[in-house]
């Protein structure tokens, strides 16, 4: 459609060098094309050039002292990108990669990852170059600390509530939330991701992982006969995929990787979540430890995988979970998943698949779950965090882990319908992009031009 490649070219020329972006921007709206030929309201209001160009974008310069009395310097960012159905919504990142197209990539996925829960929150992301690993607790806290005083400005309980993300956890959250308190005077759910004792909910830290689970479980169950007795093969090793491991445990089936930025781990015997958990949640250590204290498992540096590969997909599985970051399922990965018989893939992290890759999955007709889908399990607890902290409540692990397997399982059916209805039922990324688009585009529509 020429009218969506001439919003591509303007994108480019108005937000250059953002190429994550402009990924995460075709593929939604390219996908919308039956769409808006059955539907011109959307051509009439011009909201595709509305919904690409955030609300507002913030950056802004972030300095703290480390602990040899130095001053440093790092970036910070939100891009609150659509208020449509609800208070921004989106996680922060602190990581050396961050910049602004990674930063707005995020932002716009968020858009329709929000809109698909079924619940009152829009898009948004934010972030910092700043690289915790390394640093102190003290050095962390200074910068966290630093960070807020500009973003303080910008976030509240109903305006735009952040959360954590890659570099951002518990201990990150405590030192924003502590300064955010310090700065307003206001105890609100402003943040999420909170500890327990102060706010937080149980299941956020499993929520994405075992999200993502349970989609994959749905997509199973409507071709197979679900995860049960499955080989896996999962990447990464933070909380995504560490929680991805353990509910796929829980159900039966079999992971057999993780890996982190060295390397990967190949674990025949099945991943030894206890182990996991120590090396990287207590010791926080790299994968190498793991595999100097199991004797089935062999570890292959990155340095070693197959050329042009991520080694972890070259694994022989039933089903994959990329869980680590973006962009690291390439078409050679998918062509090796497919040779091998893989007939599920649900990604636990954003866009973690390739363009190319992802068309190979379509043309296979396999059961192929997209981020904005598969890994909402995250904000929907955040969102389920707001409730209570706006309600005074802490509910019980239980409960909350309910309301997140009735969620996703909404996604799940508002993504395969819409893909019905439109046509293509074995295509998500169809279903779950024109689901995710309509809600927040009427909304903006019966809102007029603001």
């Amino acid at each position: 459609m020429p009218y969506v490649q001439k919003t591509i070219e303007a994108l480019k020329f108005s937000s250059p060098a953002q190429a994550e972006f402009y990924q995460a921007a075709e593929e939604v709206l390219h996908s919308l094309r039956p769409l808006f030929e059955r539907e011109k309201k959307y051509l009439k209001h011009n909201i595709i050039e509305r919904i690409v160009e955030p609300e507002r974008q913030i950056f802004f310069r972030v300095c703290w002292v480390d602990d040899k009395g130095e001053v440093q310097v790092n970036k910070g960012y939100r891009i609150q990108f659509n208020s449509a159905v609800g208070p921004y919504k989106g996680g922060c990142r602190f990581h050396p990669s961050v910049r602004a197209g990674i930063i707005k990539f995020l932002g716009f996925e968020q858009i329709f990852k929000n809109s698909l829960t079924g619940l009152a929150i829009g898009g948004a992301k934010g972030g910092s170059n700043f690289d915790p690993k390394g640093k102190s607790d003290n050095e962390v806290m200074r910068f966290c600390q630093s960070f807020m005083n500009e973003l303080y400005r910008h976030i509240g309980a109903t305006i735009d509530v952040p959360a954590g993300d890659i570099g951002v956890g518990g201990r990150e959250i405590g030192y924003l939330y502590g300064q955010y308190k310090k700065l307003t005077g206001h105890y609100e759910g402003v943040l999420t991701g909170k500890r327990l004792n102060w706010g937080g909910s149980l299941v956020r830290t499993e929520a994405t992982g075992y999200g993502s689970v349970y989609f994959a479980e749905h997509m199973m169950k409507a071709a197979h006969n679900g995860l049960e007795g499955k080989v896996c093969t999962v990447s990464g090793s933070g909380n995504v995929a560490i929680y991805t491991i353990e509910k796929l445990q829980q159900l039966g089936a079999k992971p057999v990787t993780c890996s982190d930025s060295k390397g990967m781990i190949y674990d025949k015997e099945g991943i030894d979540l206890e182990l996991l958990k120590n090396v990287k949640e207590v010791r926080r250590e790299r994968l190498t430890e793991y595999a100097k204290e199991r004797k089935s498992a062999v570890y292959t540096p990155v340095e070693k995988y197959p050329e042009g590969h991520n080694g972890v997909w070259t694994v022989p599985c039933d089903c994959a979970f990329p869980s680590a970051t973006q962009n690291e399922l390439n078409g050679k990965d998918a062509d090796a998943l497919l040779k091998n018989g893989c007939v599920c893939v649900s990604e636990g992290a954003n866009m973690p698949s390739t363009p190319d890759a992802v068309e190979k999955f379509l043309a296979a007709k396999i059961g192929y779950g997209p981020g904005k889908a598969a890994n909402a399990g995250g904000v929907s607890t955040s969102q389920l965090e707001m409730a209570q902290n706006a309600s005074m409540q802490q509910w019980r692990f239980e409960e909350v882990d309910l309301k997140l397997q009735g969620i996703m399982r909404g996604i799940y059916k508002t993504a395969a319908e819409t893909a019905k209805e439109f046509g293509e039922p074995h295509n998500l990324v169809l279903g779950a992009n024109i689901a995710g688009f309509r809600k927040v585009a009427d909304s903006m529509i019966e809102q007029g031009v603001v």
